[in-house]
């Protein structure tokens, strides 16, 4: 009767450690994705922040007087190339200083994409016509990354919370990792005038 009952035990510990087991590697697994989605989210901005510098120098030579949009873009894409993250140990407030650079980034080329339309001989010019498509194409490329980066995100969250594996998690410090969201005011509408 005692050999049985130590037999149970056992059996009983080894479940439980082989439950702990794989579910601390699912969590790593997953804290892998995360990461390497986040990479991809980088790879898209940093291909943005390529284009650019090539973008400002084709609108410089047609749009001399607007320089302060020149700069703008500039100053934007230093200020997000700046900033590096580590996906694994990222803080909620790194983050949004991230996205709030990015966004900015977003903000200046818009508005260089808006000056590029008072000038019809830069709207024909082959050079910006194949950067801006470009351009539109990591826009893309970027929009993409984000969604997968979320979806990740959300199946790592979950998976994390699910008892019991949220008290594994809690035990070996994984926690939950930020979403991207819209950037302020994008669920207005913009006023387009012509």
């Amino acid at each position: 009767m005692k050999r049985t009952g130590l037999i149970i035990t056992a059996v009983i510990v080894a479940i439980v450690v082989i439950f702990g087991v794989k579910a601390y590697n699912g969590m790593v697994t997953g804290s892998q994705g995360v990461d390497a989605a986040w990479a991809n989210v980088e790879t898209q901005y940093q291909r943005r922040a390529d284009l650019i510098p090539n973008l400002v120098s084709t609108v410089k030579g047609y749009a001399a007087h607007e320089q302060q949009t020149l700069e703008d873009v500039v100053a934007a894409r230093a200020a997000a190339t700046s900033i590096t993250l580590d996906g694994s140990s990222m803080t909620p407030a790194q983050f949004e200083e991230y996205v709030a650079a990015q966004n900015k980034v977003t903000s200046a080329l818009g508005r260089l994409i808006a000056v590029a339309e008072n000038y019809p001989d830069l709207k024909a010019n082959t050079s910006f016509l194949e950067l801006q498509s470009q351009l539109e194409g990591t826009e893309n490329r970027i929009a993409v990354a984000r969604k997968e980066y979320n979806d990740v995100v959300k199946q790592y969250n979950t998976g994390i919370a699910l008892f019991p594996r949220n008290i594994i998690a809690s035990m070996f410090g994984f926690s939950a990792k930020e979403y991207f969201e819209a950037a302020e005011g994008a669920d207005v509408a913009p006023k387009v005038e012509f």
